[in-house]
């Protein structure tokens, strides 16, 4: 699914114009980074958790040369789903694959 994919589903469901709901979609995941880039965390309750997590630096391998690169320490943006979220996902999955 695509962000024009959730523009669609959600134009459709609230009435909104294609337009005005890519302008919502876009200001929530601006939102989002912009909080996450600032070292904010961002919990929505029945859907999960946004937060950045670091890394420590590290020695990796160049898989094509087999070269030892040295990483620095970085952020990373990492998402917690809920509870909630995931028993729908579990019971989502087991009615398609019985489907199958």
């Amino acid at each position: 699914m695509t962000k024009a994919d959730i523009v669609d589903e959600i134009a459709k469901s609230t009435g909104l114009t294609k337009i005005e709901t890519k302008s919502v979609v876009d200001g929530v995941l601006a939102s989002i980074m912009k909080a996450i880039s600032e070292g904010k965390r961002i919990e929505l309750r029945g859907f999960g958790v946004f937060k950045s997590k670091s890394r420590k630096p590290r020695m990796a391998r160049n898989p094509k040369t087999g070269e030892l690169v040295p990483l620095e320490k970085r952020y990373v943006p990492v998402f917690k789903p809920s509870p909630d979220f995931l028993t729908r996902v579990n019971e989502m999955m087991k009615s398609t694959a019985n489907d199958e």
